[in-house]
C-alpha cells in the first residue's frame, strides 16, 4: 500500500529535475512526508484562538476577565444567524492565542460530553493564583500542589460552564511576564 501511494504522490510531483517517480517508492514516500510535515512547521503559522460555546455570554465574559483577571478583547453580534462572540484573552494576536467566547442565541446550556480536556495557564505562583480566584468568586476544582507523579505545581479551576482551566506555575511564559 505505502509503495502505492508513494507511487501515485510522486508522477505529480518533481524534485530537483527528477520525477520523484524514478526513485524508490519509500524513499519518495518519506519525501512527500518531510515536504507535507515542514508545511506545518511553518514558522508564520500560529495558534489563534480556542472556542467555547457559552451558556451565557455576559456571564463568561465577567469570568474571564474579572476571575481570570483577561481583558474583554472584542465583541461582535450575528444576528442574521443569531450568535454573539466575545474574544478574551491577556493579549490580543499576534502576541498570545485567544479565547473566543461562542453564544447561540437560546443555547443556555451544553453536554460536555467526554472529550474536551482543559484550557492551560501560565502563572507565576498557583497558590496565590487559587486564593485570588476563590476571592473573586471563581470556583476552584482542585487546589494548588504538585501534579501526581511530579513536582510541577498545578491547579484546576472551572468557568460557570463547566469548562476546566488548568493552572501551571512557573511556565517560563509566565515568569517572564
Amino acid at each position: 500500500m505505502l509503495g502505492a501511494v508513494a507511487q501515485a504522490m510522486a508522477q505529480a510531483l518533481v524534485a530537483d529535475g527528477q520525477a520523484l517517480a524514478e526513485l524508490n517508492p519509500v524513499h519518495c514516500a518519506m519525501t512527500v512526508a518531510a515536504n507535507f510535515s515542514s508545511l506545518f512547521h511553518n514558522p508564520l503559522m500560529r495558534l489563534l484562538h480556542t472556542m467555547l460555546r457559552v451558556g451565557n455570554l455576559q456571564r463568561s465574559i465577567d469570568f474571564y476577565t474579572q476571575v481570570l483577571g483577561m481583558q474583554l478583547l472584542r465583541r461582535s453580534e450575528n444576528p442574521d444567524y443569531r450568535y454573539s462572540l466575545a474574544f478574551v484573552g491577556y493579549e490580543g494576536n499576534p502576541g498570545q492565542a485567544e479565547i473566543e467566547l461562542t453564544y447561540n442565541w437560546g443555547t443556555e446550556s451544553y453536554d460536555m460530553g467526554n472529550a474536551y480536556g482543559h484550557i492551560a495557564l501560565g502563572v507565576p505562583d498557583a497558590y496565590t493564583a487559587c486564593e485570588k480566584i476563590k476571592a473573586a468568586g471563581g470556583n476552584v476544582t482542585r487546589e494548588a500542589g504538585p501534579v501526581k507523579g511530579g513536582s510541577t505545581v498545578i491547579a484546576f479551576v472551572s468557568d460557570p460552564d463547566g469548562y476546566k482551566i488548568e493552572l501551571i506555575q512557573g511556565t517560563e511564559a509566565a515568569l517572564n511576564a
